[in-house]
């Protein structure tokens, strides 16, 4: 087919090195403007730009589309038979849907019509879920509401970030864009139009998402938070009036010292050098590598001496 590409972050680049090496023709790559990166923000392209250049790959970067007469003139030079979308980051115009013979195809991170929106994969690994997986689809004007071309289910293991299953996904996901594609020409593929009755949302992640509520939330449920936030925004509480971060944790058992009594959540236990914490429903964590606000990360042991934290309930250290 003759394509046009339209992808911006990493996610997105095996599906476009597995459309070239299908032989699909590719005459232009749209990606988002370059943006400063880093502390020293430097101004650096998007990963799909580098892949595209790489391949030998003509790419266009505009900032705006929707009105945009020199891009849509450009892409109606090109007629493309489709229009292949990967986390492109825009939404993509009603002309722009209209112009290709077989559509606006898209990869969506889950199984929808679960998780429409922004973060799909966070949500499905931070709401504790067994499974998620990749779904094409039709693009129209509604948010990840188009008929499904095919689907496939992946395993989330339980102690599976988002940031593995970004990986996984993505290149899962590129076969599946390639099937589709020859689906759609030889006639195989019939559209699905997807049941608004199971559709739930996926929004875009905040800071706050990060933060721990040790009287809401189980022990179970802040580690699958903290597993499907990452790399950001983590998992934080406080200590002391300042933010502490935790790097690493793990669902612990009810540690000895904690005697007979339901700790109030929040309140910090010591047990052979570990940092417990007592969470909701009677349930512990143990926080195994921590960074205070202004201090370097380190393991748990190693801040609970520099606090002077004993063995046993803490009567004034609590976090939270």
């Amino acid at each position: 087919m003759r394509l046009v590409f339209c992808g911006t972050p990493q996610f997105a680049v095996p599906t476009l090195q597995a459309l070239v090496a299908a032989g699909h023709e590719i005459p232009l790559a749209v990606s988002q403007p370059d943006r400063p990166v880093g502390r020293e923000q430097q101004l650096t392209a998007p990963p799909v730009k580098q892949a595209a250049l790489a391949a030998g790959l003509s790419i266009t970067q505009p900032e705006k589309i929707r009105n945009n007469a020199e891009f849509r003139a450009q892409l109606e030079a090109i007629a493309p038979a489709c229009i292949v979308v990967v986390a492109y980051g825009r939404i993509i115009p009603p002309w722009m849907l209209a112009l290709p013979r077989f559509g606006c195809i898209n990869l969506h991170a889950s199984l929808l019509p679960k998780y429409r929106g922004a973060a799909p994969i966070q949500w499905a690994v931070a709401n504790g879920d067994a499974f998620t997986g990749n779904t094409t689809m039709l693009l129209e004007e509604g948010l990840d509401t188009g008929p499904i071309l095919l689907q496939e289910t992946h395993e989330i293991g339980p102690h599976q970030t988002a940031a593995d299953m970004f990986a996984m996904l993505s290149h899962a996901g590129a076969p599946l864009v390639v099937e589709t594609l020859a689906g759609l020409a030889g006639g195989s593929i019939h559209p699905q139009p997807q049941n608004p009755d199971f559709a739930t949302f996926a929004p875009l992640l905040t800071r706050e998402d990060g933060r721990m509520d040790f009287a809401e939330r189980t022990a179970h449920a802040l580690y699958n938070r903290w597993r499907g936030f990452q790399p950001w925004p983590g998992a934080f509480t406080a200590f002391g009036g300042k933010k502490l971060i935790v790097h690493r944790m793990a669902v612990a058992a009810e540690p000895a010292a904690a005697g007979e009594h339901v700790l109030e959540p929040g309140r910090i236990c010591v047990e052979d050098r570990r940092l417990l914490v007592a969470c909701a429903g009677n349930t512990w964590l143990e926080l195994i590598e921590v960074q205070l606000e202004g201090k370097k990360r380190m393991p748990a042991a190693d801040f609970l001496h520099g606090h002077g934290i004993q063995a046993g309930v803490s009567a004034d250290a609590r976090l939270g």
